[in-house]
């Protein structure tokens, strides 16, 4: 759960910075430009030891959906969306994952379930007093695509990692870029793209591209893999407080601090939920 806290740490940052960056350059753009530079950084460490042609091609589906499209939505989404509301409007993410994860598992898991709810109800909590919180319809649309398909990816990411145990995460993560960067990059030629990037906007996309996305969804699909559908369903809401956080401290937006702590403990109640053994009147 480790690299789950600490990927949400270095997202806390995200929506700020890519909402600078996609008013002056093209979504599709950014999208792609984020990929490729993550599928760059672990293009050095393929390999295909222990990979089946059939596992290749679902990395490549696995990146295309969780990365690629959701970015193409969520940048997109940022055009009708303030950064803070795009970020509060995740917190249905939880609930895709488990409901996700059972159907994939072919079991109902009562107790995974309830502590998604609870993480939605602790982000619920923080939104509800959110200042100028007046989301338009299509933005709403767009993050809750997002959500999904990110939560598609990470559970599907999860399933296969755990019956295809050959393989290293590291060695075949480019698979995953790859199929991520090639979805924006069709969508870039649906348009004409003009790019003007700046020295602040490059190092902004640099450090997007090569931390946020590379390094952060590594890590963040490599832990979904050594924790419970429970603890991967609340963990996606933590993101939340800590981008309201970062917005308080680092681009000098206001919040509800009780608002914000309560909708904190209430995450960390339903990861303690998530992760607490089960008995068997409740599993």
């Amino acid at each position: 759960m480790l690299l789950l806290v600490l990927v949400s740490l270095i997202w806390a940052f995200s929506p700020g910075l890519t909402k600078g960056l996609v008013t002056g350059v093209d979504p599709a753009f950014v999208a792609f430009a984020r990929l490729a530079l993550a599928f760059l950084v672990f293009l050095p460490f393929f390999r295909w030891r222990g990979l089946h042609l059939r596992t290749a091609a679902v990395l490549f589906a696995i990146g295309a959906i969780q990365f690629g499209a959701m970015y193409l939505a969520y940048n997109e989404s940022l055009r009708h969306l303030p950064s803070h509301e795009v970020a509060l409007f995740t917190l249905t993410t939880p609930l895709f994952v488990t409901l996700l994860a059972d159907a994939l598992d072919r079991t109902f898991r009562p107790r995974a379930l309830l502590a998604a709810l609870i993480a939605v109800g602790g982000a619920v909590v923080i939104i509800l007093k959110s200042p100028a919180l007046s989301p338009t319809l299509l933005g709403v649309a767009l993050v809750q695509l997002a959500n999904l398909a990110f939560a598609i990816g990470q559970v599907w990411y999860r399933h296969l990692r755990r019956h295809a145990p050959a393989w290293t995460d590291r060695s075949a993560f480019a698979l995953v870029y790859l199929g991520a960067a090639t979805l924006p990059l069709i969508a870039c030629f649906t348009h004409s793209v003009t790019v003007t990037l700046t020295g602040a906007s490059l190092l902004t996309l640099l450090y997007l591209g090569v931390i946020a996305s590379g390094i952060a969804f590594f890590l963040w699909n490599k832990g979904a893999t050594h924790v419970s559908a429970g603890t991967l369903a609340v963990m996606n809401n933590a993101k939340i407080p800590l981008m309201v956080a970062a917005s308080l401290l680092f681009f000098h937006e206001s919040a509800d601090w009780p608002r914000l702590l309560l909708g904190g403990a209430l995450m960390a109640f339903a990861v303690w939920l998530a992760e607490r053994r089960p008995s068997a009147q409740f599993a």
